[in-house]
């Protein structure tokens, strides 16, 4: 072991315990990142020159999703999880599925939910699907920084074994007591605080005119950025490596590229929003 590794931090999951009751770092971590969410998307809409005019929607339109969408993610996150990651184990103990306190999420289940809650509500109320899915997308890097953080003081979803300076020892007995790489921080600062930079300066580049380009740009950001960190993340153990080496998280950002290309190379045929 390396001379230069750095301590993990003695991290309590759970924030506060009243009773049985208890309140974990994980769960705020979606609450406070819903949150920040929202307050970002209400401030877009309220910026006509985003829009070249009004918004196509209301704030109270997305207040009202809110609501819908964090079903999305919470339902669509487990599911995929359960599908993607581990469906033998849920197969033999399906009580197990239920019990979110106990970690599993998936991004690419979460993304997939939000995307039907963004189908259904717009269908509801009459508005752009597309510009619900632009919102939604421009305001989601906050919850995933937040989760990545999250992730990091559960001291689950490590990385690989290296040597760099600043590897990490992880306390779970199945991380085998040897320095790794602390990919939960590479995703948030990618996923999370990278990803929103981007997406914030296209949106003030006029991303907003062309409804569905900024869904298909976080697409592509995301399915990017979270190859890479792949790179030095350790694979599930249940799965291992897959296809020519690739991770599960690797192949699930192949169709959300691709449909990401899909989405910006539809918003670019078509004239923006506002222009005479």
């Amino acid at each position: 072991m390396p001379l230069s590794v750095l301590p993990f931090p003695d991290f309590d999951p759970v924030l506060v315990s009243i009773g049985p009751f208890a309140i974990r770092w994980y769960a705020l971590a979606y609450i406070v990142g819903i949150l920040l969410g929202w307050l970002y998307v209400r401030s877009l809409i309220a910026d006509k020159r985003r829009w070249g005019g009004e918004a196509p929607l209301t704030v109270a339109d997305y207040d009202d999703f809110v609501l819908w969408v964090t079903l999305g993610i919470i339902l669509g996150g487990r599911i995929g999880y359960v599908l993607f990651y581990n469906l033998d184990l849920f197969l033999a103990h399906p009580s197990e599925i239920v019990q979110l306190w106990k970690g599993g999420m998936s991004f690419h289940g979460g993304f997939l939910g939000c995307v039907l809650a963004v189908i259904l509500f717009g269908l509801k109320r009459r508005i752009s699907i597309l510009s619900l899915g632009d919102l939604t997308c421009a305001a989601a890097p906050p919850a995933l920084f937040l989760g990545r953080l999250a992730n990091f003081v559960n001291g689950e979803l490590w990385g690989r074994p290296t040597d760099v300076p600043w590897a990490m020892v992880f306390p779970n007995p199945d991380a085998g007591n040897v320095p790794r790489h602390p990919s939960q921080l590479y995703e948030a600062v990618l996923e999370g605080l990278v990803l929103f930079v981007i997406l914030n300066w296209l949106v003030r580049r006029g991303a907003l005119k062309r409804p569905g380009f900024t869904v298909g740009a976080f697409a592509i950001g995301y399915a990017f950025m979270r190859s890479f960190c792949e790179l030095f993340r350790e694979p599930d153990k249940q799965l291992g490596f897959l296809w020519n080496g690739m991770t599960m998280g690797m192949l699930l950002c192949i169709p959300l590229l691709l449909a990401g290309i899909g989405f910006v190379a539809f918003a670019l045929r078509r004239r923006p929003v506002g222009s005479t």
